[in-house]
């Protein structure tokens, strides 16, 4: 704006502190590199074990509903309820519930019905062929290989999309399939809110991120207002 107009201020650099909080730049996975995400999950060994179905419907429910892996991972068989995933006492000391897609629910149900054959024992929903809740480092690992052996991640130490980020791309996909209108957009942004377990609906913002889709939506609005006057 200063540039084009000398009369705006250009605020110095240190304007706002120093040492300010710097994002991780979230990645926003397509359906189709989740779909890539998923067959390798499948594919893990040992064959003929439980491990690789646990991880498959594990990521695959991280990215149908946005929810924390911690949570993910602390589920117990109680927890699955014919409304949805109840999330008890989490990160504010709320609960709530998640209500389930019919094929989120669906691939929930496969697992158990394998996961009780094998390991009836344990209350925990997830677990691993110790018969334990897989570890969030664990977790956290073995994704990052499974991302680095489908060629979303380069070597070992280097940087690339995160477990953490199947939660910032459940927040923009939704957004995407929202109508682009702000009466929409303030009903509907509640939803996600309440899906990712946040206090506040500003705190969900922050895993919002401009993405080719959204910006083409905001694109035609301006159009349209240009044209009209309204969006």
């Amino acid at each position: 704006m200063h540039a084009e107009d000398g009369r705006h201020e250009a605020p110095a650099a240190d304007a706002l502190g120093r040492g300010l909080f710097r994002r991780t730049q979230p990645y926003i996975y397509s359906a189709e590199e989740i779909g890539r995400l998923m067959e390798a999950a499948a594919a893990l060994g040992p064959a003929g074990t439980l491990r690789p179905l646990t991880y498959v419907t594990l990521f695959g429910l991280l990215a149908a509903t946005g929810m924390r892996i911690s949570e993910a991972l602390a589920l117990r068989l109680c927890d699955l309820t014919d409304d949805g995933l109840i999330i008890n006492k989490t990160k504010f000391k709320k609960s709530r519930l998640i209500p389930l897609h019919p094929t989120t629910r669906a691939a929930i149900d496969r697992y158990l019905s394998a996961r009780l054959a094998i390991i009836a024992d344990t209350a925990a929903l997830f677990v691993s062929n110790a018969g334990t809740p897989p570890r969030y480092d664990t977790v956290s690992a073995l994704f990052r290989q499974i991302s680095r052996k489908i060629g979303l991640r380069g070597e070992p130490g280097q940087s690339g999309p995160r477990i953490h980020d199947l939660r910032h791309s459940f927040a923009v996909r939704s957004l995407e399939h929202c109508p682009c209108n702000d009466d929409a957009v303030s009903r509907h942004i509640l939803a996600p809110s309440t899906y990712l377990g946040h206090a506040h609906v500003s705190d969900t913002y922050w895993y919002l991120q401009a993405t080719p889709g959204l910006m083409a939506q905001l694109a035609d609005a301006g159009e349209a207002f240009g044209r009209t006057g309204a969006a």
